[in-house]
């Protein structure tokens, strides 16, 4: 039996919420529309390249997803100790190069992982708590603001993607 993406119900939101309310409903958007992008897309379809030279595909967003939820929530954020989801050796973009349609549906559980562990990390944490990025400190806010655009941009990336895989457009 094939796999396929599973379908998704996007939350709605309060839009004038307190920005401790409104920013991780906002994410959580962002996340479920990039998860509706791939809704009903078997691991060869997410697989599939959208038009060379790009090798851009939809499961790479989804490696690519997980990874930057445990980089910015998990290690950078609560400082957890754990490793990287894939080993720095293998490149910057390895998450974006290496796709095998046969581990999609692992790729895809791994992200709704990282998810969940993403929100557990934050979750009793203030927007205003800072940690040490470089040299200089960096909020919660600024995680939330980072990761909303990060989705936003991928979900446009996803957008065309899935549109030269199957012609699907929208959510």
């Amino acid at each position: 039996m094939t796999w396929t993406a599973p379908e998704v119900t996007r939350p709605s939101g309060d839009t004038a919420a307190h920005e401790s309310t409104l920013l991780p409903s906002l994410l959580a958007w962002h996340r479920s529309t990039f998860l509706l992008k791939c809704a009903g897309l078997t691991g060869e379809q997410l697989a599939q390249a959208s038009i060379p030279p790009s090798n851009l595909t939809l499961l790479g967003l989804i490696r690519h997803l997980a990874k930057v939820e445990r980089i910015w929530f998990r290690l950078r954020y609560r400082a957890q100790d754990i490793g990287p989801l894939y080993d720095p050796a293998l490149g910057k973009d390895h998450d974006f190069e290496v796709i095998d349609a046969t581990k999609a549906e692992e790729a895809y559980n791994t992200l709704l992982e990282e998810i969940r562990l993403a929100d557990e990390a934050a979750a009793g944490g203030s927007l205003d708590d800072t940690f040490d990025l470089g040299g200089d400190p960096f909020s919660l806010r600024m995680i939330y603001v980072h990761m909303i655009g990060e989705y936003a941009r991928h979900n446009g990336h996803a957008d065309l993607i899935r549109e030269r895989v199957d012609g699907h457009t929208g959510a």
